[in-house]
């Protein structure tokens, strides 16, 4: 016997997620929750956060944590990126103040389950995006940060910083920061259950 898999509205799903207890990801038509985050997840969240914060202080730039949602039209998906930066007014999604449209910078920490969906799908979705011009994965695991960089000419350029003392320059936002700094306190020794 088969299950059928229930398929749910755009709308649907932001009733559910208003009430829910848990954030879930909106998948077109799929509702998928979202793995908790480890310590050092977390400490680099934080990290990152606080830069990109004091830095784009009095700015046309403001970055946001992971409770804000972000609707991909293209694609039908609703996703909660970790930190993300959007340049002017926050694009409000059918004016609802918890979803935006028009992320320039966006910054994932990979997991154990969310690194392929991460590194393929969800790049291709975000990359749907006008605004967007600049993806950072950041490895929770060992010292490892993939960036890419939309150029004027619509095409995508790949680095990568594989030290501690590595610098990266966050060309979207006009801002290098050393990868000591975004590893600050993550203790590569702690384990994630699988």
């Amino acid at each position: 016997m088969q299950i059928q898999q229930r398929y749910y509205t755009p709308e649907e799903y932001l009733a559910l997620e208003e009430v829910a207890e848990f954030k879930s990801e909106y998948w077109d038509g799929e509702i998928v929750p979202m793995a908790g985050g480890s310590i050092n997840h977390n400490r680099i969240v934080g990290n990152v956060y606080t830069y990109l914060k004091f830095h784009l202080r009095g700015k046309n730039q403001e970055p946001f944590l992971s409770d804000l949602r972000l609707w991909i039209p293209r694609y039908r998906q609703y996703t909660y990126p970790d930190i993300l930066v959007i340049q002017g007014n926050p694009a409000l999604y059918n004016n609802r103040i918890d979803t935006i449209t028009n992320p320039l910078l966006i910054v994932e920490v990979l997991s154990k389950l969310t690194q392929k969906y991460d590194h393929t799908d969800k790049f291709r979705f975000y990359r749907s995006i006008p605004e967007f011009r600049e993806y950072v994965l950041i490895n929770q695991y060992e010292f490892q940060i993939e960036q890419y960089i939309k150029t004027g000419k619509g095409e995508w350029l790949f680095r990568e910083y594989e030290t501690e003392d590595a610098i990266i320059n966050f060309v979207s936002i006009g801002l290098e920061m050393a990868i000591a700094n975004i590893y600050e306190s993550v203790d590569f020794s702690q384990k994630e259950s699988d």
